[in-house]
């Protein structure tokens, strides 16, 4: 993987924000448009009563950064709690889960690296989802037990 040349400027009105494909959640990439190989961030608003996939990397570690309200995270078996400005770096060996079991909406920036391989454009292959999702990611942490997320449409 090669590294950016220069700088990127990105301004929040740059930002395009999407729901993501499988829970639904509002996000929006800050280095989509860098050709960052190396790099990836992420903004999540997540509405109460919510939970993200449940998911591991193969090579890339996550850092979780809660910027407004309070962050609630799943790794392996252990549920974690971070008040604004909290943070936790994740293996990519573990099963982690972020969720809201709050009141509030919780802004969350999480930021990866190194990109995996296989969802970069230039793969060759397809990626082999069973090893970023080894379980079903869309179901819920025992904390939103009897919610029903992703909304149905």
């Amino acid at each position: 993987m090669s590294a950016i040349q220069g700088y990127h400027l990105i301004r929040p009105e740059d930002l395009s924000w999407r729901l993501s494909n499988l829970m639904k959640i509002p996000n929006a990439d800050y280095l989509e448009r860098t050709g960052s190989e190396n790099l990836g961030a992420r903004l999540w608003r997540m509405p109460p009563g919510s939970a993200n996939t449940l998911h591991k990397h193969v090579r890339a570690e996550e850092f979780y950064f809660v910027l407004e309200g309070t962050g609630r995270l799943r790794v392996g078996e252990e549920s974690l709690t971070l008040p604004r400005y909290g943070g936790v770096l994740v293996g990519p060996d573990q099963l982690r889960q972020v969720f809201n079991d709050t009141e509030s909406e919780v802004l969350w920036l999480i930021i990866g690296g190194p990109e995996e391989t296989e969802f970069l454009p230039s793969a060759t292959t397809p990626p082999d989802m069973s090893l970023i999702y080894p379980v079903d990611p869309t179901q819920l942490p025992p904390e939103l037990a009897g919610t029903q997320w992703p909304p149905k449409a």
